[in-house]
């Protein structure tokens, strides 16, 4: 099932076949009545001992179902529930005639045959007719006479004596018993029931549901006047006579008491304890989703065995695109749910409806379940179900936080005026936490005088309860409200709190506070929390600096030990009237429960008012009562302004002498509001972040960070920072709006929460809106992080700069500043904040973010470098002093300055270094400040590193930018500071749209890469810059890193940032061996014209032909005029790949060009660091040669071997030894001598340039343009040879060559013979055939080839063991922005952990993306897991830029023969949906098929060495077996298979066939070479390493094979033994004696046999001259053909060619020479398209196997396999039965005795029965018993352990294979036993030639409902069966316009029995004008069994759409 029942208690899991689904057989007799036939849709629940199925819609809207008197056969495959107890049938009451007359119904367990359940019926089920009940419990037994005993129970419903208490409703119940409910039953007999103080009466038929336990009663709201006030009800149960009473007394309607319609009600009538669950149903954003329908709900338990009942979703809107949310309050655990059902009741005007999916979350489990649905319930759209069953998709899954139902009472007191309209909110403090606030609607009658007012709430975990807080937040004189007490009651557990108040809330009564606390009372409540009321002082010191007042509402929290006071306004004054003017001291009084003591105070301000800046000067705590001297201070002396200091206005503070900084932590959160239109919010925004250790308060965001002006636009990013204490690792947060404003409606992207003292940085996605009138109309929501990254740990330094007390000392400059330590120092630091800095004689607080390198701090200080731009007005500056507080240690260090920074004063400088005062520890290091790069040396390379930076510019408007671009490239041990990024090696226009640049950094060593920073200064037109990625390659560590970046760095985009801090992305680092260092020196003759300007490059060879990449020595143009002059000695130094320790050769070359290219090179040496660095080497290569076209022999390349080589050397004693030795024996240059061959065929010579590429053993001799012909002026013509001479370094022994054309010049196609090359210094020669066009319009459009000698060994396939194939295929969605360029991998995972690497999804080349509805097809090796468990899908892409729609994903495992389908729908995007980039989805949410198990095969072809062997035809195999064949299969070209000479290895998978009989290869004769020499193919099967040798030896051509032929058969040897005999088959054909049966059409036939089929023959060369007449026979000879053994049936057609193609065929008789037998085949039947059924093809059967007339008796052979292990064996016997689809066997009794032991370890048995035939085994009981029949005791543990039992029925030889593995136990009595099911079955030729009689198969094929659905091309179908296949047959009917979009088409196709249908493929031939076809499924049903099989598709057969094929193999969904 999908994900239908997995309920997460193991325990279960073993009480329930879990996975074991089963399939069952349902027939449905319809009765025979008038109008007894129904076309409404039936469904049917099976109620067993181990559960409930879902209820199951029987077949579909197209088939002909449920007419009168018929009888229908549905198999429906659900979960096994064991033995069938009882039905519910019922229908769905739409269509035009839904009321049925159902006789009867009888369902039998396919696993177990002979268990067939009766259910009689014999009843309408309808609305009008009967008792107009469409839903039915039926009671089943096995035997077919029972009647069955139905219960009756009789409802008497009481309606209250209350005015306006009747209802016109409907009114509904479901009674619940300990076995199960009726189901729900509308309570309707006709009369007006329901009225005022009425009884009504109502008699309900069910099964027995033994002690009743609850009702479920309410109405459906419709009516003039729907409330309903229902007194009891009673229940009378006349089967078991009792009476049970359920009192009620409450109203049902929206507008009385809690607003319910529907209710729950227990025995007695005790109040349910509900559960609640919240549900949230969304409408999908489609045309006319919406409906007026009413939607109904039931939520079913694990196993479907306990529910919820039909529930109304009563008040939702159900509009297109909204969410609605419910609250459904149910007496029963239900989560995790097992599924839902949705439907609704199909009135209204509208009443289709579109449903997208259901998500439930139960508060109590904290499970969040989804459940698409993304489909119509609709009559008239796709399968006109108007309720679904919904499945959970596992993988999306959630835990939140689990919250427990409470009552809440509140009692207003009984005194005048108590009652008030307020809203009130409350807030609970336990001693693990604290409640958030919440809000209690008033409705206008709520809080009334003297009432109590009940409230059902949700609450955490938060231990035990010590106080409560109650307050309103109106202030006008009639708010007032006295409340007497409160009560808390937990509903599961009954723990009672009660909270006394007796007070007015009034700001005009007793204290004028509207604010209680309350603590708390109750048996809970120990002395431990001392719940006293306190009254604390609150004093708050205004300062007295100049503007310091605010007129703005100020609050206070107090927070303490023992929780805290929230926040409360400072509203009444005790001392002074007008508050927080400058110098008050302003005194209020807060009550609350003692805090114990208070540890911080919090306090802000509204920000309302005319001037609301305020500078606080300290608050003032103390407890009323105490003294004064006990009062803590709080200082502040901070601004709380928008624009001053820092910007904020809300501060906590700490009792003085404790630093702030300590204490509190900063959270920096950026909020990201989404880009679509209207998503920006004038709002206020809050925020509330829950910790593990506590919660933070709700933040307003009112001052951002990056001040971007305006707050939460479209596709901004908003950053805040909130201080607060710490509250640990945030578990969620919530966010949202006040909802206040004209635009008001926000859709919130995602909020980043960086906390950097965690070093952690959390992720919460959002993606919603928060607007009353989109989605849920929710305007807050709870978010859980998405992930949790670890980030840099940061700790803070508190900076304070002293300005001088001088004249004119203050500077309006920017100041910037380093810090130093001992372990590092930070970044370069902007002191800036929002107040105005530096000012004569201030002291400027500054907090800090300090970068940290490894060690957390940066231990310490040892100096400070401060220093300003000179910018502004006044920029002189005199420094005092600078004081830096290490918060850490809080140590504090002082910088004495004393000096000006300006540069007209002092010295003139407006930069200092500063050291701390206390000179003990401070050594004054001297700052080595790096030499100057340029001068590096050799070993100055060896220690530094070339950083390659490419920056791709994003592909946006506006993307480019035109600043300046500097980076800082951050290492763990160091930085390489500012670098500008200059000059790009690639563009002169730097950072254009869409563009990668690329630059060169160079550093001394700074360690592993860390993060880069990367921003520019914002100067020049366009500055914005879209940063799509940073790459950096260091060749020197062998690494390159990716740094996604993906954002604008524009300050009117994103955050307003022009720089970024990037980290890179772990999945795209990519690791190689590291470079190494060459210093090359290269000298110039001294002869005239020796130097060049030409691009000089040179390649390094070492030994093993391993060599480096060809490396330019100049950067430029520039170094190219500058180096090479006549007799100058040039140095680079390159870094290379490492060639070893030995340089065999280097190959030096120019690329010409330019007007002095020509150059004389001297020398080249080349010298490089030895391994350990103690030295170096230095290798000369002379060359004294020209390298000039027009000197010498014109070669522009040459190849040098080494002379000599000087070494120094690094001795122990420091001294430096220098070695110079000659090189030994260095390889010689040889002369190539090459002849190119051009073949002799039209067209074949070429004028383009030819390159060639020769490779050896020992290397390769780099492209030569092969440019002097020795042989011919005019190159490379038609049937010529060229001959060309290159010298090279000795190549060793020639393997390949490369072999390339420019495709310049007029006619550049090529088609090239051979290429010879002789090695004229060894004279060995070398051939290498090619035989193929080197063009861009033939063949495969390829111009260049690489050709090989001989043929070689190591081109074999490399299998990997213990790896499998998995084919995946992955579509991506149609939405915008679904597809991406990163790149995509998939992990599959098995059970304990086992998975697979990651197998990167790469694309082929030519397709850079996943683009929008494409599908991407992979086949990967990987790990076999085992059974699938869970499949992880991802893609690397991590800026917000790559998100990803994934549509499905398949994955097929063919060696396991199974398919894997996940309709996913989901992003993986950072910025879409739940902001993950992979995601784990769980095999219960595919959908499985069986696809039949494929063996790996290594395939071997062999193609002729014979001049024109090879072929591009396509090529194809049929593979055949004893037990079957294979379809046919492409054998892939891949490039250069099959070509002349050469062995072709490669991996197929091949249906599990074996033993192998022979193959047929067919190619299809077209290509631009389509003939083909197959020399021989061999098989060799991968498991059991079998080999199988087919030899052809001959040509498959139309034109050079004898007979034409393109298809041949070829024998299988095993062993050197032919599999097949040759035989000759004489076919005798006579057609009948009827007139005009004779034909002149063309016929063809196939024989079916034994050893597969014979191909098709076409029947031409006949011993009468004018075949196929009236009454003749005509005989025809097929010679050379291979015997299919024993024939078992014909396939014979013709082509209804000619005038009268009309045929009468009587028989067949076909002799084969080789067994000497005949075998008939009769039709006496027409060929015809005007006669009999129409069919121009028929299947024939062999008439010579009737003569088997299967006796009711026969023998059966078992053989039992005890398992190898301890305790296996047994000493007693076995007995076993069986039972099979005619019926069940006798016991059968397998001995043990002393003489002959059996079922001994390790052992096979074999035992003979005899029996009547109980047909198909389909299980087996196996049992364990004593051999005496005594009860024996001592024994009581004895096991036999069985591991596989084997049957043979003799008679027809099928064997039937039962996988036990299981431990026996020995009981005496016979019930207990254990039941296996067949796991495998190979049926014997002679069973499957038996079973092959005529059947019609009525085939159904519906089109898709989506706009040009339809197609006028003509279709085609085959059909596979177990038992064969129906050959490749036309759907065509005359006249008709078939598969027209949602029409359903009837096709009948009459073949010999199929068996078991397996897949169907379907196809078109893609003619006509809008060929492009979408099926949604295809229905074929066997009408002789009236089994149908459906085959979903659901898929388009259209070039233009998808995977662009317009074939589908469909397998079946029972």
């Amino acid at each position: 099932p999908r994900g239908g029942f997995v309920s997460l208690l193991s325990a279960e899991i073993h009480l329930w076949g879990l996975y074991f689904s089963s399939v069952y057989e349902v027939v449905t007799v319809t009765g025979d009545v008038r109008g007894a036939g129904t076309d409404a849709n039936v469904f049917v629940t099976l109620f067993g001992e181990f559960g409930i199925t879902p209820k199951t819609h029987l077949t579909s809207k197209s088939s002909t179902a449920f007419e009168r008197s018929k009888t229908d056969v549905f198999r429906v495959k659900t979960n096994n529930v064991g033995q069938i107890k009882k039905i519910r049938i019922e229908h769905d009451n739409t269509g035009l005639n839904a009321g049925w007359f159902l006789d009867r119904v009888i369902v039998t367990d396919m696993n177990r045959p002979h268990l067939r359940f009766y259910f009689p019926c014999n009843n309408w089920l309808s609305k009008e007719d009967g008792d107009g009940l469409y839903v039915r419990d039926l009671i089943g037994s096995l035997n077919p006479m029972d009647v069955p005993k139905i219960n009756k129970y009789v409802v008497r419903v009481f309606t209250g004596e209350v005015s306006g208490s009747g209802t016109d409703a409907d009114v509904f119940i479901n009674i619940f018993g300990e076995k199960g409910d009726t189901g729900v039953r509308r309570l309707d007999n006709d009369k007006d029931n329901f009225e005022k103080g009425a009884e009504d009466k109502f008699t309900l038929d069910a099964p027995n549901l033994g002690r009743l336990r609850k009702i479920n009663i309410g109405h459906n709201n419709k009516g003039g006047s729907a409330g309903w006030f229902l007194a009891k009800v009673i229940i009378e149960d006349i089967g078991n006579k009792c009476v049970y009473q359920f009192p009620v007394g409450r109203w049902f309607a929206l507008d009385e008491d809690d607003g319910k319609i529907q209710r729950d009600i227990l025995v007695g009538g005790t109040e349910a304890t509900g559960i609640v669950y919240n549900v949230a149903v969304v409408t999908g954003d489609i045309r006319g989703a919406g409906t007026n329908s009413k939607i109904h709900i039931i939520l079913h338990g694990s196993k479907g065995l306990k529910n919820s009942g039909k529930i109304f979703l009563e008040g939702g809107e159900f509009e297109r695109a909204r969410t609605d949310l419910f609250n459904v309050e149910i007496a029963a655990l239900l989560s995790p749910l097992s599924r839902v059902t949705i439907g609704h009741d199909n009135c209204g005007v509208s009443s289709g409806w579109y449903c997208e999916k259901v998500v439930v979350y139960c508060p109590f489990t904290g499970i969040e379940q989804t459940f698409p649905c993304d489909k119509w319930l609709d009559e008239d759209e796709g399968d006109g179900l108007i309720e679904r069953e919904l499945y959970e998709m596992v993988s999306l899954r959630q835990r939140r936080l689990k919250k427990s139902p409470w009552s809440l009472w509140i009692w207003t007191s009984d005194i005048k005026n108590a009652g008030t309209d307020a809203t009130i909110f409350f807030q609970i403090y336990g001693d693990k936490g604290k409640s958030d606030e919440m809000k209690l609607d008033n409705n206008s009658d709520n809080f009334e005088t003297g009432q109590t007012d009940k409230f059902m709430i949700e609450l955490p975990d938060l231990g035990t309860f010590y106080k409560l807080r109650i307050w309103h937040e109106k202030r006008n004189p009639f708010a007032g409200w006295h409340l007497n007490k409160v009560t808390l009651l937990k509903t599961l557990t009954k723990e009672k709190y009660s909270f006394s108040c007796g007070r007015w809330l009034d700001i005009n009564e007793d204290d004028n506070e509207i604010v209680r606390e309350l603590p708390a009372e109750g048996s809970l409540v120990t002395e431990v929390m001392p719940g006293e009321m306190i009254k604390y002082r609150v004093t708050v010191c205004t300062g007295t600096v100049s503007g310091s007042g605010t007129d703005a509402n100020v609050f206070v929290c107090l927070i303490g030990d023992q929780g805290d006071t929230g926040d409360r306004v400072l509203y009444n004054c005790i001392n002074t009237v007008n508050k927080f003017e400058k110098g008050n001291a302003d005194e209020f009084f807060v009550e609350a429960v003692t805090l114990k003591q208070v540890r911080r105070v919090r306090i802000g301000h509204d920000g309302k008012g005319g001037s609301s800046g305020w500078y606080l000067a300290k608050v003032i705590v103390r407890e009323e009562g105490q003294p004064e001297s006990e009062a803590v201070e709080f200082p502040c002396y901070r601004w709380l302004d928008k624009n001053e200091d820092d910007g904020q206005i809300v501060r906590e503070l700490v009792p003085a002498g404790e630093s702030p900084m300590l204490k509190n932590v900063s959270y920096h959160i950026s909020v990201k509001t989404g880009d679509v239109p209207g998503a920006s919010s004038d709002s206020r925004v809050f925020i509330k972040l829950y910790g593990e250790k506590a919660d933070s308060s709700k933040e307003t965001l009112l001052v951002s960070d990056n001040d971007l002006g305006n707050y939460f636009e479209r596709g901004r990013v908003d950053e805040f920072t909130i201080d607060t204490m710490d509250i640990g690792k945030i578990n969620r947060i919530l966010i949202g709006h006040d909802n206040v404003g004209l635009r008001c409606g926000w859709f919130l992207a995602s909020v980043q929460i960086t906390v950097p003292v965690q070093g952690r940085q959390y992720m919460f996605p959002c993606n919603r809106w928060l607007d009353k009138d989109e989605a849920d109309g929710r305007v807050q929501v709870e978010v859980y992080p998405s992930e949790i990254l670890p980030i840099e740990k940061l700790i803070n330094y508190e900076v304070s700069v002293v300005t001088g007390d001088v004249r004119a000392a203050g500077t309006n400059a920017k100041v910037f500043m380093q810090i130093y330590g001992e372990t590092g120092k930070t970044e370069l630091i902007i002191l800036e904040n929002r107040s105005n800095n530096f000012e004569r004689g201030a002291t400027d607080v500054f907090k800090v973010d300090v970068f940290t390198i490894k060690a957390i701090d940066l231990g310490e200080l040892k100096k400070l470098r401060i220093r300003h731009d000179n910018s502004g007005s006044s920029p002189s500056w005199f420094l005092e002093r600078v004081e830096i507080v290490d918060l850490k240690e809080s140590t504090t260090y002082y910088f004495p300055c004393q000096r000006w920074l300006a540069v007209e004063e002092d010295d003139g400088q407006i930069v200092r270094e500063l050291v701390p005062v206390d000179e003990a520890f401070v050594k004054k290091d001297s700052e080595n400040e790096g030499q100057s790069l340029a001068t590096l040396g050799l070993e100055q390379k060896a220690k530094s590193t070339t950083y390659t930076v490419k920056v791709k510019t994003g592909d946006k408007k506006n993307a480019g930018t035109d600043a300046n671009v500097f980076i800082t490239l951050y290492g763990s041990k160091d930085d390489t500071g500012i670098v500008s990024l200059k000059a790009s090696k690639i563009n002169k226009n730097k950072f254009e749209r869409g563009k990668v640049d690329e630059f060169t950094v160079e550093s001394v060593d700074i360690g592993d890469l860390k993060k880069i920073k990367i921003g520019h200064d914002n100067k020049g037109n366009s500055t914005g810059w879209f940063l799509e990625w940073v790459e950096i390659d260091a060749p020197s560590l062998g690494q390159c890193l990716k740094f996604p970046c993906g954002r604008w760095l524009d300050k009117s985009e994103d955050d307003g940032a022009v720089e970024r801090i990037i980290f890179p992305a772990e999945l795209q680092t990519t690791e190689y061996i590291p470079f190494v260092p060459y210093e090359i020196t290269v000298y110039t003759s001294d002869i005239f014209g020796a130097g060049t300007d030409a691009d000089v490059f040179i390649v390094l060879y070492g030994s093993d032909g391993i060599c480096s990449q060809q490396k330019s020595l100049c950067l430029n143009k520039r170094e190219q005029r500058m180096y090479f002059e006549r007799n100058s000695v040039n140095q680079f130094i390159v870094e290379l790949e490492d060639v070893g320790d030995v340089i065999e050769k280097i190959r030096i070359g120019h690329k010409g060009g330019g007007l002095n290219s020509g150059w004389h090179l001297d020398r080249v040496a080349i010298r490089r660091l030895l391994p350990n660095g103690k030295g170096s080497e230095t290798v000369t290569f002379p060359c004294e040669r020209w390298l000039a076209k027009s000197e010498d022999d014109g070669e522009i390349v040459r190849e040098l071997v080494p002379s000599e080589i000087f070494t120094e050397k690094l001795m122990k004693d420091g001294t430096l030894k220098q070695i110079e030795e000659e090189v030994e024996d260095p390889l010689e240059v040889h002369t190539y001598k090459i002849s190119i061959f051009t073949g002799d065929i039209y067209g074949a010579g070429t004028d383009a340039n030819v390159f060639l590429n020769i490779y050896g053993d020992l290397g390769d001799t780099g492209e030569r343009k092969l440019s002097k012909s020795e042989t011919n002026f005019n190159k490379f013509e038609r049937g010529q040879e060229d001959t060309f001479t290159i010298q090279a370094v000795d190549l060793g022994i020639l393997y390949k060559i490369k072999i390339r054309h420019d495709n310049s010049m007029f006619s550049p196609d090529w088609f090239l013979d051979k290429v010879e090359i002789l090695d004229e210094t060894t004279e060995e020669s070398f051939v290498f055939l090619c035989e193929r066009w080197l063009s861009k319009k033939k063949e495969d459009k390829k111009i260049e080839r690489t050709l090989y000698e001989q043929v070689q060994l190591w081109l074999k396939a490399v299998i990997p063991t213990h790896l499998i194939p998995y084919h995946i295929t992955v579509t991506t969605g149609t939405e915008y922005d679904s597809s991406t360029d990163s790149r995509v991998y998939i992990i599959i995972m098995g059970p304990q952990k086992v998975q697979t690497e990651r197998l990167w999804l790469d694309l082929p080349e030519g397709k850079d993306e996943f683009a929008d509805g494409s599908v991407e097809k992979f086949s990967v090796w990987g790990l076999d897991v085992g059974e699938i468990k869970k499949v992880e899908v991802g893609h690397d892409g991590a800026t917000p830029e790559s998100c990803w729609l994934v549509e499905e994903l398949n994955i097929v495992v063919p060696t396991k023969g199974v398919m894997y389908n996940f309709v996913c729908k989901c992003w993986l995007a950072r910025d879409k949906g739940d902001g993950l980039t992979s995601r784990i989805l769980n095999i219960l949410d595919a959908d499985c098929v069986n696809t039949g198990v494929k063996v790996l095969y290594e395939v071997t072809v062999v193609t002729g060495d014979v001049e024109g062997g090879g072929t591009d035809a396509s090529i194809f195999m049929t593979v055949f077996g004893s037990n079957g064949n294979t379809e046919e299969m492409p054998l892939e070209k891949n490039g250069d298979r099959f070509e002349r000479g050469q062995e072709d290895s490669f991996i197929m998978e091949i249906a599990d066939i074996a033993p192998l009989r022979k193959m047929r290869i067919r190619t299809d004769g077209k290509g631009t070479r389509p003939h083909w020499y197959l020399e021989r193919i061999i098989l060799k099967n991968l498991t059991n390493q079998e080999v199988a040798t087919f030899t052809y030896g001959e040509w498959l051509s139309k034109l050079k094979n004898a007979k034409g032929s393109l298809v041949c058969e070829m024998p299988a040897v095993i062993n050197d033994e032919q599999m097949m005999e040759d035989t000759t088959y004489t076919l005798q054909v006579k057609t009948s004696d009827i007139g005009g049966a004779g034909t002149d059409a063309n016929v063809s036939l196939i024989l079916f046999g034994e050893n597969g089929d014979s191909g098709t023959l076409a029947l031409k060369e006949s011993n009468k001259s004018n075949k196929f007449e009236r009454n003749q026979m005509d005989e025809f000879s097929f010679s050379d053909m291979l015997s299919l053994g024993d024939l078992c049936k014909v396939r014979i057609w013709h082509d209804n060619k000619g005038i009268a193609p009309g045929w009468h065929l009587e028989y067949i008789d076909v002799m084969d020479s080789a067994t000497d037998k005949t075998f008939r085949f009769q039709c006496d039947r027409w060929l015809a398209k005007g006669e009999d059924d129409g069919q121009l093809i028929r299947e024939l059967a062999c008439a010579n196997n009737d003569i088997l007339e299967l006796k009711e008796r026969t023998a059966y052979e078992i053989v039992t396999v005890t398992s190898d292990r301890e305790d296996a064996e047994t000493k007693e016997n076995i007995w076993i039965i069986l039972e099979g689809k005619l019926g069940r066997s006798k016991e059968f009794l397998m001995e043990n005795s002393s003489k002959k032991r059996r079922f001994e370890r390790g052992a096979t048995d074999t035992f003979q029965f005899s029996s009547k035939n109980v047909g198909d085994i389909a299980a087996i009981c196996v049992g364990h018993c004593p051999k005496d029949g005594k009860k024996s005791s001592a024994k009581a543990d004895v096991f036999w352990h069985v591991q596989e039992i084997i049957i043979t029925e003799m008679e027809l030889c099928n064997k039937y294979f039962f996988r036990c593995n299981v431990k026996i136990p020995l009981r005496y009595k016979r019930r207990d036993y254990k039941v296996f099911e067949c796991a495998k079955v190979t049926e014997s030729f002679a069973s499957k030639a038996r079973s092959l009689v005529p059947v019609k198969y009525e085939t159904i094929v519906v089109t898709g409902f989506e706009k040009g659905a339809g197609t006028n091309a003509n279709v085609f179908i085959t059909i596979f069966g177990f038992n064969g296949d129906s050959g490749k047959r036309a759907l065509k009917q005359k006249f008709r316009n078939l598969f027209e979009r949602g029409k359903t088409n009837r096709f009948y196709l009459e073949t010999l029995d199929m068996g078991e249908l397996k897949k169907v493929r379907i196809e078109h031939d893609n003619s006509g004008l809008a060929p492009g076809w979408l099926v949604e499924r295809v229905e074929i049903t066997n009408s002789a069994t009236g089994v149908t099989t459906i085959f979903p598709c659901g898929k388009w057969l259209d070039e233009n759409r998808g995977d662009g094929l317009i074939w589908r193999e469909l397998f079946p969904r029972y």
